[in-house]
């Protein structure tokens, strides 16, 4: 990312997996963008000003200052939308499109919320409801034996490279956080190291708090994002 370029996607965002995704994705399309940090533990995301981008007021957003500026939200949209205007990432063909958007609203539909409810239930909650905790890790760990699964004998979850991967990595790797040990599925391991190797992986999830710059604003900054992961 650098302002010397022209802009053309404004990313409203903080480092969380949901943000996260968005900024990878622009990396590996080498689409210019200008972040804007949203600060979620001082409620950024709900103010006026911020919901006429985004009615349901979460992160992340684009504004597209090269389309008219359009303003796109929910990060699964967010990624088809920049795929197609890259024409990356998502495949042409109508088998290998559909097997691409598959995986993604898996992880919208499944990976993401039940990792967050974990997250909740694991890390948030000042009374431990023991039976919630179980509950959704199980199914986290389900999950994540499906995705193993999808990857033996397969680098990538659509085959090649995609924005499902991305939309999955984001959050997968994040595993610990809900309490989720993956030692038991060598393929999933495999991936989330593949997809560590990639330079701009590294670049896109960086990219939120590398923009601020004194150290002590940064923790904050972050434990907050993490606090207000699934509010």
């Amino acid at each position: 990312m650098s302002d010397e370029r022209n802009n053309m996607i404004e990313l409203y965002t903080a480092p969380t997996p949901n943000g996260h995704k968005i900024s990878i994705a622009l990396e590996e399309f080498n689409i210019p963008y200008r972040l804007h940090l949203v600060d979620l533990g001082k409620g950024e995301q709900k103010t006026v000003e911020y919901l006429k981008i985004n009615p349901n007021g979460r992160i992340p957003t684009i504004i597209d200052t090269d389309n008219d500026n359009l303003a796109v939200f929910e990060s699964g949209a967010i990624l088809i939308y920049l795929a197609e205007k890259a024409g990356k990432l998502i495949p042409n063909d109508p088998r290998r499109r559909l097997s691409t958007l598959e995986w993604l609203m898996f992880q919208m539909g499944g990976v993401g919320p039940m990792m967050g409810q974990a997250n909740v239930w694991h890390r948030y909650m000042d009374d431990r409801y023991q039976p919630a905790i179980d509950r959704y890790q199980h199914e986290v760990k389900r999950l994540l034996s499906v995705l193993d699964t999808r990857l033996i004998n397969r680098e990538y979850l659509a085959d090649e490279y995609s924005i499902a991967d991305i939309a999955h990595w984001a959050w997968v790797r994040t595993h610990d956080w809900s309490g989720v040990a993956i030692d038991d599925l060598p393929h999933l391991k495999a991936w989330i190291d593949r997809l560590a190797d990639r330079p701009a992986c590294q670049r896109g999830i960086n990219a939120p708090a590398a923009s601020i710059e004194d150290s002590q604003d940064k923790e904050e900054f972050i434990k907050s994002a993490q606090n207000m992961l699934t509010k």
